[in-house]
């Protein structure tokens, strides 16, 4: 007996889906409840099909929403349907997949769909051949219903589809679709491509022995008249690119030669799947081969993408001209990330950056439009083929460039100033002989009277700024200064934002040459707080921290603190401990601290309580949450990385000044707990403040030493970089300071740092060793801290030297003179004293790091001297000269020169 619905509860059932599309939120209440009493009972399901499959007489609308309320309960419940329930829908689905309805067919097919991913693609083994069997339907409907829930399926379920789990169904599917290229209909077509697309960057085997019909197929698709179908016909190609390009290598002229009318298409979206064409091309390494010949083309049609479209200006209310009064809406504010605090040695000769530490920020100035559209795509396409084809891309763009930056019509001489600077990385070399003349004109532009020219002419002058602070200061860098502090208080919230960027990259490029225009700067910034809505002060504090980073010191001056500070302080008087803005202003003042050093001083007390309160208050929330998670939320675990950090730069900032508020509270406690958190961010920022505290005062840290070192041991784990590099530093710190009292830790440490400057991405030969490779910081640091074990405890650390010695001089060589180097040398010369034997076969890489001081002080010249003769006295004069022959010249000379050896 098939099931049969009640008709009293058929329409309790309709009555309730008609109440669900009532604006009003009491009723929106009651239905919830409803809906959740009815889930009680397991036929409930068979009712909300039923009105979607068989209810004909009722409105689509009505219908749909039946489905979409039972693809939520499958979402939600389907591992307690009723076997009968269940097959009952299923066997609905299948039956109805060809609805008159076009919109009850899509819904039918999401059904399926999340049904299917339910894991149910293996227990409703009919459900595939079923589908494909009903693309031979002469009725349209099915035909076109079954594709559109192939399509959905294909997209979910890619990989499995593709797997032996379900014994590869692709190797009849994909020929499959592939006949229906050359279908009549072209939403039928359109399906038929979506359906293989999904295949292609997983490199699906089906299709891949497939791949020259799929091919052939696609071009002979290429002049559909339908767009859906050119959108598709692109995607793919731009998908080929990146997996089969060897496929298309024989064809590449004509694809060019299609992909350049594509990229004019009238119809945007298609215009822009093709414009993603020339951002993958420019990542292969035929790019410049096979472009080359194209780029007289090519240029004026990205040029041409790169103008806002009618509906973009009407977006980013673009006849706005003053908005600064109108607040922000909570949309408009995008979620911060904190980056935690990690330790930069003083000694990056601009080798080792860590790795983790790359930032994008390559994105030109429209983000309220975050959506990705064909203007950015142009942009970001001439960017990177800047960057492929250097100067040779100018030839193209300057003649055009004239015609659009001087433009009577402000959208057009806006494009022309986003060219600009889309090539300011790549080109820059062919561009300076312009940029006398450019640059004022853009500076002009700063006064455009149209905000949109005046927020992109910001953005292309910080593309600028290398060039502009390499010129005498008077010529480009003052006047850019004037007008950009202008714009950061101009009345549009678009161009003070943009300005309030561009001119944080103007910082970081001018540091010290800022120094004489401290004060006129910082009356912009301070004026800008009382201004400024609520996202844009998150921008200016960011701008401020970047300031204080650039400037150092130079800020510590009475008028700046006066200045600068009372803003600063009633802000952060002003937001409580749960506001996520804490973040971006404890941020800029760790930076003021650390560069106002005791200048800080008379504001620190409140500040540092306030970032232990923070500390406190997370661990106890998180300790709840652990204990109840049930009744507890979990804390967001940043407001304490935040509140670490910035006690990290008042600890660095103020030095022994920060001895009486350390006495004063239970840091110390509390820092226990932070280095044993489960959060990596957590671990790192704790072992950061530990080195600071160990440098400032280290009479608090010494008592918990015996407690601290095991952690420490356990987070020498190079998988966490920053946080292993953070360990290692503070281990090192706190050798400096213990001395030998350090002796029962070695033990402790030794082995994991050993282990870590043997990692595999060492050179392994003096030759090779030409500064070429990049030394992971990681290294560097434990090289580092090893040196510094060895200086307080060579009787420990001297017998494991030769497992270290090679490594530790070619990491080492790599840097600069300063006080980390020198204490770190000292212990290596002092371990070779107690263990010269260690150091003997790999005597030429010592030889080599010793070269690589500059300036050694007197007593570590002497010990280096002492160490060089002892050994060529050791092996005799003639087996010394053996042994020098195989030095590089260059280091022939400089011992030489400077050892007398």
């Amino acid at each position: 007996m098939e099931w049969q619905p009640d008709e009293q509860g058929l329409q309790q059932v309709l009555q309730l889906l008609k109440d669900s599309q009532s604006p009003n939120t009491v009723t929106q209440r009651a239905v919830q409840q409803k809906l959740e009493q009815l889930n009680q009972f397991p036929d409930f399901n068979n009712y909300l099909i039923f009105v979607l499959t068989r209810l004909r007489t009722e409105d689509e609308p009505t219908r749909s929403l039946s489905g979409l309320i039972l693809k939520n309960n499958v979402k939600a419940h389907y591992q307690n349907f009723p076997q009968a329930v269940a097959d009952f829908v299923k066997q609905e689905c299948l039956n109805n997949i060809g609805d008159p309805s076009p919109l009850i067919r899509a819904t039918i097919g999401i059904l399926i769909t999340t049904i299917a991913s339910k894991g149910e693609l293996q227990t409703w083994p009919e459900l595939l051949p079923q589908l494909c069997n009903l693309l031979n339907s002469e009725d349209y409907n099915t035909c076109e219903g079954s594709f559109g829930a192939l399509q959905k399926i294909c997209e979910d379920s890619s990989e499995l589809l593709d797997s032996d789990a379900l014994n590869r169904p692709l190797n009849i599917m994909i020929p499959k679709f592939l006949q229906f290229f050359k279908h009549c209909s072209p939403k039928i077509r359109s399906h038929a491509i979506a359906c293989v697309n999904q295949f292609i960057i997983g490199r699906a085997q089906a299709l891949m022995d497939n791949i020259d019909t799929f091919i052939e197929s696609l071009f002979a698709l290429a002049a559909d008249e339908d767009s859906e179908v050119r959108k598709n016909v692109c995607r793919a190609l731009v998908m080929l690119l990146e997996v089969r390009i060897d496929r298309l290598i024989p064809h590449m002229h004509s694809i060019i030669q299609y992909m350049l009318q594509r990229t004019q298409d009238p119809d945007e979206n298609v215009a822009l799947e093709a414009c993603e064409f020339w951002l993958t091309l420019a990542e292969q390494p035929i790019c410049k081969e096979m472009l080359s010949g194209h780029l007289v083309q090519l240029t004026p049609i990205l040029v041409n993408g790169m103008k806002y479209s009618e509906i973009d200006i009407i977006l980013l209310k673009g006849d706005v001209e003053e908005d600064e009064a109108v607040p922000d809406s909570d949309q408009d504010i995008k979620p911060r990330f904190h980056k935690s605090r990690t330790v930069t040695l003083q000694h990056e000769g601009g080798e080792g950056e860590d790795e983790e530490d790359i930032e994008d920020d390559d994105d030109d100035d429209d983000d309220t439009l975050s959506d990705w559209n064909l203007r950015k795509c142009s942009a970001a396409a001439l960017d990177v083929l800047a960057n492929v084809f250097r100067d040779e891309l100018l030839p193209h763009l300057l003649p055009l460039l004239k015609g659009l930056l001087f433009h009577p019509d402000w959208v057009i001489k806006e494009s022309g100033i986003l060219v600009l600077g889309a090539i300011a990385e790549g080109c820059m070399q062919g561009m300076v002989p312009y940029l006398p003349e450019l640059i004022p004109h853009l500076i002009q532009c700063l006064c455009d009277k149209k905000a949109l020219v005046r927020s992109i002419a910001c953005w292309t002058l910080s593309r600028y700024a290398h060039w502009v602070v390499s010129q005498p200061p008077d010529s480009y860098l003052k006047p850019l200064m004037t007008e950009l502090l202008k714009r950061i208080l101009d009345g549009n919230k678009r161009v003070q934002e943009a300005a309030c960027s561009a001119f944080a990259t103007l910082e970081e490029e001018a540091c010290t040459e800022l120094v004489p225009y401290l004060s006129f700067i910082l009356d912009t910034l301070v004026f800008a707080f009382g201004k400024y809505q609520h996202k844009n002060l998150l921008i200016l504090y960011d701008a401020i921290g970047t300031l204080a980073d650039s400037v150092g010191h130079h800020l510590n001056q009475p008028e700046y603190i006066q200045k600068l500070m009372p803003p600063l302080i009633a802000k952060w008087n002003e937001l409580k401990d749960e506001d996520k803005d804490l973040f971006p202003l404890l941020e800029c003042l760790s930076s003021v601290a650390t560069a106002l050093q005791s200048g800080f001083l008379p504001y620190c007390e409140p500040v540092y309580q306030r970032c232990v309160t923070l500390v406190q208050k997370t661990l106890a929330q998180a300790m709840m949450y652990n204990q109840h998670p049930d009744q507890y939320e979990a804390p967001d675990k940043d407001f304490m990385i935040v509140a670490l950090d910035l006690l990290s730069g008042l600890a660095e900032g103020l030095g022994g000044h920060v001895e009486q508020l350390v006495a004063r509270s239970n840091i110390m406690t509390l820092l226990f707990q932070c280095m044993q958190d489960t959060m990596p961010e957590v671990r790192q920022s704790s072992f950061a403040l530990l080195g600071d505290l160990t440098k400032a005062c280290f009479l608090h840290v010494k008592p918990c030493i015996a407690e601290f070192m095991p952690i420490l041991g356990l987070n020498l784990n190079p998988e966490f970089i920053s946080v292993c590099n953070n360990a290692t530093w503070a281990i090192g710190e706190i050798s400096m300071q213990m001395g030998a009292e350090m002796q029962p830790y070695v033990g402790v440490v030794l082995p994991n740092l050993v282990e870590i400057i043997n990692r595999p991405n060492t050179p392994k030969t003096l030759l090779e060793n030409t500064g070429r490779h990049p030394f992971p910081l990681i290294s560097l640091c434990a090289a580092i801290t090893i040196g510094r074990l060895g200086y307080v405890c060579p009787q420990e650390v001297a017998p494991q030297l030769q497992h270290f010695i090679r490594p530790w001089c070619t990491s080492l060589r790599n840097i600069r003179d300063n006080e980390e180097k020198d204490s770190a040398f000292r212990g290596i010369c002092v371990m070779i004293g107690v263990n010269p034997a260690g150091v003997v076969q790999d005597f030429i890489f010592f030889c080599d790091a010793v070269a690589s001081w500059v300036n050694p002080k007197n007593d570590l010249r002497d010990m280096f001297y002492k160490i060089l003769h002892g050994f060529k006295d050791q092996v005799g004069e003639e087996n010394w000269q053996q042994f020098s022959e195989q030095f590089p010249p260059l280091l022939k000379e400089r011992l030489s020169a400077c050892y007398g050896v």
